[in-house]
């Protein structure tokens, strides 16, 4: 949990207003690698963890939050530097609640996406979602049963 609030906190800090030079498609490049790359060290955790199980809601909610917290970057980015991209400017938390309501499905319809960049980028958004919802979950069921059978306990069927 305290994972999942520093990386909100760090996505409300960031100098993303002198970031110039960087582009929302390198952002979303760059930090869809780093999610795969942490996730990949949570899964590592998860089988050496001593509470596997424990371990593995705290990777859940790491990496769903990361991947949250690079689309809402994203997202500002994209309005920030193409404005327009959305049918209203948006500030930090609009981005964030952009995301929240895309990766939920909840969708209220309030903020839309109207550039196709934007529409590409929450289309990613929702596949990469779908696939890390579904992957996540039965790779971390994986590793919970590596983990559990490491230390000679058999996890149950």
């Amino acid at each position: 949990m305290f994972i999942a609030a520093g990386l909100v906190t760090a996505y409300y800090l960031l100098p993303l207003e002198r970031s110039d030079t960087i582009g929302a498609a390198a952002v979303l490049a760059c930090g869809l690698l780093v999610v795969a790359l942490v996730f990949s060290w949570e899964v590592w955790a998860i089988v050496r963890s001593p509470h596997p199980r424990l371990k593995a809601v705290e990777a859940l909610a790491a990496t769903l939050t990361l991947y949250l917290v690079l689309f809402a970057d994203v997202y500002y980015l994209l309005e920030r530097y193409l404005p327009g991209s959305f049918s209203e400017p948006l500030t930090r938390t609009d981005a964030l609640y952009f995301t929240l309501t895309t990766f939920t499905t909840v969708g209220y319809g309030d903020i839309t996406a109207r550039s196709q960049t934007g529409r590409v980028a929450t289309m990613v958004q929702m596949a990469g979602g779908l696939l890390l919802v579904g992957v996540a979950v039965r790779v971390l069921a994986g590793a919970v049963r590596a983990g559990l059978r490491r230390q000679g306990r058999e996890p149950p069927e």
